[in-house]
């Protein structure tokens, strides 16, 4: 397994750090809450072709490789950039696999710029898909209902959160449209439940980083006894340990990705443990930064409270670390109750 980046994989990283740090400072974040889109940045990074790369050439898109994909989460990540190009790719990718004439044109529609389409990580209930990532800003969302596949328009009112998440609660009505049924359509989705993690992890692993250099950047400026009191050992100690947690999760995440065109078996195993390992680093991180500011840290004029309050709340619309371990677990040895694990997190 080589993990390793390409010429062209580095250039994507810079052109989109590039895109992000101009359209995405800590300021235009702050003025996106609290829902938590600036559709100018939506617009940019759409035009940049964020969610024409998510499918193959064969679909319309440019195919890239999910490590691509990955790449660009964790710049999304590390700039909390408030744009759903996570939910947009999984998303287009889950239309692109169903492969049926409606759901190609639908997929057209979003290629072009014309629709934003998102995606229900969990399966409706009672009628009503709960805390759907991005519903309150897209024009349509793929809900999962029992063995059907739905396209359903998303007109849910955005649902109140810290981490200014645009989540909606969107009913499952009579203008439903079905886009698939049976065992291929609950797959579909479930794979695209696996694509979200992976993203998502790598998301996570962009929050972990910008955090844990922002904590480092403030505990060797601020001093205490005329010394940095980075120097001290209870403050070194655990930002050391989160620096080797980032790496760590870097790496699944990439080794997930890796699998996914490499070893397919093995890939819904690996997104769930990089969601869950990238889910508790951004957590430890973001704590930590935010404990060594001191009081500071809680204020909105630092930045390091953006980065606490997204890394649970961009975990927590999808699943719980823990319910990510045991999904990881169903998947190695064998299914056990894994839809649940989607309702109760």
């Amino acid at each position: 397994m080589d993990v390793g980046l390409s010429a062209e994989q580095r250039q994507l990283v810079g052109s989109f750090t590039d895109l992000y740090a101009g359209a995405s400072p800590p300021a235009r974040v702050r003025a996106a809450e609290p829902l938590g889109f600036d559709a100018g940045l939506w617009d940019a990074v759409r035009s940049a072709g964020a969610v024409l790369m998510a499918v193959g050439e064969d679909a319309g898109g440019w195919g890239a490789e999910p490590l691509d994909l990955a790449l660009i989460a964790e710049v999304q990540g590390r700039f909390l950039a408030p744009a759903p190009v996570v939910e947009a790719q999984a998303a287009a990718r889950l239309l692109a696999r169903l492969g049926t004439p409606r759901a190609a044109a639908v997929l057209a529609a979003v290629l072009a710029g014309e629709r934003t389409v998102t995606m229900a990580v969990r399966p409706a209930r009672d009628g009503t898909a709960r805390l759907v990532p991005a519903g309150a800003v897209a024009d349509d969302a793929l809900i999962a209902d029992g063995d059907r596949l739905l396209l359903v328009p998303a007109r849910g009112a955005p649902v109140e959160n810290l981490g200014s998440m645009p989540l909606a609660d969107l009913p499952v009505g009579a203008d439903a449209e079905v886009l698939a049924a049976g065992p291929d359509a609950r797959a579909a989705h479930e794979a695209a439940q696996d694509e979200f993690l992976l993203l998502t992890a790598a998301a996570q692993v962009g929050i972990a980083a910008r955090a844990l250099e922002i904590g480092v950047e403030y505990v060797t400026g601020r001093r205490a006894w005329n010394v940095p009191i980075g120097s001290f050992q209870a403050v070194a100690h655990p930002l050391a340990d989160s620096a080797a947690a980032v790496d760590g999760a870097r790496l699944l995440v990439h080794e997930a990705a890796w699998a996914a065109a490499e070893a397919p078996a093995r890939f819904a195993e690996l997104a769930a443990m990089a969601f869950g390992f990238a889910a508790e680093t951004a957590r430890d991180a973001t704590y930590r930064s935010l404990h060594f500011h001191g009081g500071y840290g809680f204020t909105d004029e630092y930045d390091v409270q953006l980065y606490y309050r997204r890394a649970r709340a961009w975990a927590a619309a999808c699943l719980e670390p823990r319910a990510a371990y045991r999904r990881a677990a169903d998947r190695r040895y064998g299914p056990a109750q894994m839809e649940e694990q989607w309702t109760s997190a």
